[in-house]
């Protein structure tokens, strides 16, 4: 289940937006303000954050300048709402890090097509990432001397084959929805496999599930092309 951290001193606005986005099938945390939204992201990074502009305390546009400076809140997408609706406010919100930006009023479709449409660029990114170590590895020069000994077999994993078979299909980049589609299991039975391979193997996001992968020899098997 894709995370959303919704950031707006708004109640009335931010209480609506949770039981719409809930209601869609994602997991949402709040915040009234920035300093408090960083802090919530240290604990538990969200895939999307989605931040009011106008705030007390820090700010929206402070807010997201803090968090593109820190490793971890490099490359989350980020969605501004605002009731700034200025050219100038739009060109200062991207040109602090968002991706994106939204004027108040808006229609909640809207702002889910933007999260979708975020979501879907991060998973495209994440595939090609995938794919490029996996051709890193593959291309990769032999190694010396020129005939080394077999390289021992990954240590098999501590999963029920159930698991094995979701953590194959998150390591090459595919959503829990495309893999319910793959496997013929609800994507709720999905995210409870992931959930256990993580803890199993002591790993807190998809992106540390891949870099294990890859890191400890299990290589995902080349990806069909898609008809």
């Amino acid at each position: 289940m894709k995370r959303i951290l919704i950031v707006d001193d708004d109640i009335t606005l931010k209480t609506a937006l949770i039981r719409y986005l809930q209601k869609r099938g994602y997991s949402v945390q709040d915040a009234s303000s920035g300093a408090e939204a960083l802090a919530l992201f240290e604990q538990n990074p969200p895939d999307v954050v989605v931040s009011d502009v106008m705030m007390p305390g820090m700010d929206g546009m402070e807010f997201c300048r803090r968090l593109r400076a820190t490793r971890s809140g490099q490359l989350v997408p980020f969605i501004f709402l605002s009731g700034r609706k200025e050219l100038d406010d739009r060109i200062q919100g991207h040109q602090m890090g968002a991706d994106d930006y939204l004027v108040k009023p808006f229609e909640p479709k809207e702002l889910l097509a933007k999260i979708e449409a975020q979501l879907e660029r991060s998973r495209r990114i994440n595939s090609e990432i995938v794919r490029l170590m996996q051709q890193a590895v593959e291309n990769a020069p032999p190694a010396q001397p020129p005939t080394p000994p077999p390289a021992a077999a990954p240590v098999p994993l501590p999963l029920t084959p159930a698991e094995e078979k979701v953590f194959w299909e998150v390591i090459q980049g595919y959503t829990n929805k495309q893999i319910g589609d793959r496997l013929f299991v609800s994507p709720r039975t999905v995210q409870t496999h992931l959930s256990n391979i993580l803890s199993k193997l002591q790993l807190e996001s998809r992106s540390q599930l891949i870099r294990y992968a890859f890191e400890n020899g299990y290589h995902p098997p080349t990806a069909k092309s898609e008809e």
